[in-house]
C-alpha cells in the first residue's frame, strides 16, 4: 500500500492539508502553472504537509475527468515528494468513483478523499458498499468524507466501525459537527479523524482527531499548524488564543462560502487563483468588503482606506 509523504503514527495523511482551489486562467481554463506555484506556496511558505486536490473547494463539480488527471500530475510533480497529495475521488456514481481512484493513482497521488454519495440518499449498506469498492479498487488508502449538510445522509457510528476494518481505509474528515460520534468511532477503531470544518478545528482536537483539510489553510496554514503544536504541548490557553485570534477569518468563510471565500482570500492576500465556475460565481462588492475586512482584523492583509485595494502585511 502506498505510503503517504507525511504520514506519521496515527496520522496517515499528515497534519495541516488545505483543500486546494483549483486555479483558472482569465478565459477559465485549467491553469496547471499556477496550479504548481500555488501549490509549493501552500507548502512551502504557509506551512501546509499536505494538500487535496479535486474536493469540494476544488471545484470538483464543474472541473472534467481529464482536468482532474492533469491537476493531481502536476501537484504531485511539484510538491508530491515533501507533503502528501490526496485526490479527490468522490461521487453519487460508484463506478464512476472507481475510475476517479484508479486514475488518481497512475497520475501519481498518495492518498483518496471520498464522500459520502450525495442527490440519491443511497442506506448505510450502499453507503458501506460504496466506499469499498473504492477502497478496493486501488492500493492507496482513504480518507471518507462525511459531510451530511452536502450529500443528506451521514455515515452512521456502525457504519464507520465496518468501514474501518478495511485495510486501505484510514481516516475521515469529518463536517458532520458530532464531536460524540467521532469520539465513539475513534475510541472503537483505528480511523483517524481530521477536522474538516474549520471553526471546529479546536474542539476536534480535543476529542483526538490529528489534525485538519482546511479552506483557511490557504492564508493561515502556519498558524493551523501553530495551534495544533501548542495543543500538542499541553499549552491550551495559546492554542485557544491562535483559535479566537482566526474567529473573523471563520466569519467571513461561513459567510461568503468555501471556493469563493478561498479564492478572493488568496487574491486579496496578493496570490490569483482565478474566478469560480458556474454555477459558483465571482464575489460580490458586499462579500469582497466583509472578506477584505476580516482578513485585516486577522491581521492578513493591509487594506487601501480610500479604496478595495490591499497588499499582504
Amino acid at each position: 500500500m502506498t505510503v503517504c509523504p507525511t504520514a506519521s503514527p496515527g496520522r496517515p495523511f499528515g497534519r495541516v492539508l488545505t483543500a486546494m482551489v483549483t486555479p483558472f486562467n482569465d478565459s477559465g481554463e485549467l491553469d496547471l502553472d499556477l496550479a504548481q506555484e500555488l501549490a509549493a506556496y501552500l507548502v512551502d511558505r504557509v506551512g501546509n504537509d499536505g494538500l487535496v486536490v479535486n474536493g469540494t473547494t476544488g471545484e470538483s463539480p464543474t472541473t472534467s475527468d481529464e482536468e482532474k488527471e492533469r491537476l493531481v500530475r502536476a501537484v504531485v510533480e511539484a510538491v508530491g515528494d515533501r507533503a502528501t497529495v490526496i485526490a479527490g475521488a468522490g461521487t453519487n456514481n460508484t463506478a464512476h468513483s472507481i475510475e476517479l481512484a484508479t486514475t488518481a493513482e497512475k497520475a501519481g497521488a498518495h492518498g483518496l478523499l471520498a464522500v459520502t454519495p450525495y442527490y440519491s440518499r443511497p442506506p448505510q449498506e450502499g453507503i458501506q458498499q460504496h466506499f469499498t469498492a473504492i477502497a478496493d479498487a486501488t492500493e492507496l488508502p482513504v480518507m471518507l468524507y462525511d459531510i451530511p449538510p452536502r450529500s443528506v445522509v451521514p455515515i452512521q457510528i456502525d457504519t464507520l466501525k465496518r468501514l474501518a476494518e478495511h485495510p486501505r481505509i484510514k481516516a475521515v474528515k469529518d463536517s458532520k459537527h458530532d464531536l460524540l460520534a467521532g469520539s465513539d468511532v475513534m475510541a472503537n477503531s483505528d480511523l483517524a479523524y481530521y477536522s474538516g470544518e474549520d471553526p471546529l478545528n479546536l474542539p476536534w482536537l480535543s476529542v483526538g482527531a490529528v489534525g485538519f483539510v482546511s479552506v483557511i489553510g490557504h492564508v493561515v496554514g502556519d498558524r493551523l499548524r501553530q495551534m495544533l503544536d501548542f495543543y500538542e504541548s499541553g499549552d491550551v490557553t495559546a492554542a485557544r488564543d491562535v483559535h479566537v485570534g482566526l474567529l473573523p477569518v471563520y466569519r467571513s468563510m461561513n459567510f461568503v462560502g468555501g471556493v469563493i471565500f478561498a479564492k478572493t482570500a488568496m487574491r486579496l492576500c496578493g496570490y490569483e487563483t482565478g474566478q469560480p465556475r458556474l454555477p459558483l460565481p465571482a464575489a460580490t462588492d458586499e462579500q469582497l468588503r466583509l472578506i477584505t475586512s476580516d482578513l485585516w482584523d486577522a491581521g492578513l492583509v493591509l487594506v487601501n482606506p480610500d479604496a478595495v485595494e490591499v497588499t499582504a502585511r
